[in-house]
């Protein structure tokens, strides 16, 4: 059986795991192969301070994927991975590429982390790509993946979303949005509601049907690594494209996420993906995702 092959288009550091460099490694363990295509390339993530390196255009980005059409390694690909855009030029071009390969594949997944928060650190994305991801990504998007920040400002309401069952009406309303609604999936991480515990942290995933629950004890790390999210989507759709159930998808992601979490020394700015690498393909504890709503 051939290798499945993910497009991947996200940031790029020489130093760190965040992005594509958060990405590969998790895909490459769980049997997939990454094509890489980098937004920026950066000595470091930001979370470090002071970095190097530029952002890369819209037509610099285009015209990579061109030269993967020309190899015809694009027509191969059978889903599409975004994390981070550096401006909605680009996000238009991986909109682009993933109508392109469904073309080949019409049931690819696109996988859209919407980058654009998080709690304590408010709006850290340019102007224009919160409406990007809201009016045009999401469209696209067969599944996707904010954290609780980044879900309310995808439902755009000004009221805080604060019980499980809250974010379950918002997130069926959304899906009626996305690209296929009877099979897209939207899992939010990170939730903080009024119903649950405050010493857990929960990943809440929602189908048209159904939604499960994964609770993990909560880490205190100061500060908190980056590239969590980056390591969660990729972890989840490896999981997809393995042709596990939702559930166990997301269940995998969640425990996957946890030990990597755990096992990082405070004050890390990096989850120590080399490390601890088996913790990716079966971590120490598996923690189910269950019905709820």
């Amino acid at each position: 059986m051939a290798t499945p092959l993910v497009l991947t288009i996200q940031s790029h550091v020489a130093y760190g795991h965040v992005g594509n460099d958060a990405a590969m490694l998790p895909l490459q363990l769980l049997g997939i192969e990454p094509v890489a295509v980098h937004t920026v390339q950066f000595s470091n993530h930001t979370g470090y301070g002071e970095f190097k390196g530029q952002v890369f255009t819209p037509a610099h980005v285009q015209d990579v994927i061109d030269g993967l059409r020309a190899r015809g390694v694009l027509a191969r690909c059978t889903a599409v991975l975004s994390g981070y855009l550096g401006d909605a030029g680009v996000g238009e071009v991986i909109l682009s590429a993933v109508q392109e390969v469904r073309a080949a594949h019409p049931k690819a997944h696109y996988v859209c982390d919407p980058v654009m928060g998080d709690v304590g650190r408010g709006l850290f994305v340019r102007p224009g790509i919160p409406e990007f991801l809201r009016k045009r990504a999401l469209s696209q998007a067969s599944v996707i993946t904010p954290n609780h920040f980044e879900f309310e400002l995808l439902v755009g309401n000004e009221t805080p979303i604060t019980t499980t069952e809250a974010a379950i009406a918002a997130a069926r309303d959304m899906l009626q949005h996305m690209h296929n609604p009877h099979s897209a999936l939207i899992v939010v991480t990170s939730l903080r509601t009024e119903d649950l515990p405050a010493d857990s942290l929960a990943t809440l995933a929602i189908s048209a049907q159904n939604a499960w629950l994964v609770q993990t004890p909560f880490v205190d790390l100061q500060p908190l690594p980056n590239g969590m999210g980056d390591v969660f989507s990729s972890v989840l759709l490896g999981h997809i494209i393995q042709g596990d159930t939702i559930p166990e998808a997301v269940s995998q992601a969640v425990s996957t996420l946890y030990a990597l979490v755990s096992r990082t020394t405070s004050g890390e700015r990096d989850l120590p993906l080399v490390a601890c690498r088996d913790q990716i393909t079966a971590p120490g504890k598996v923690f189910p995702a269950k019905s709820v709503g």
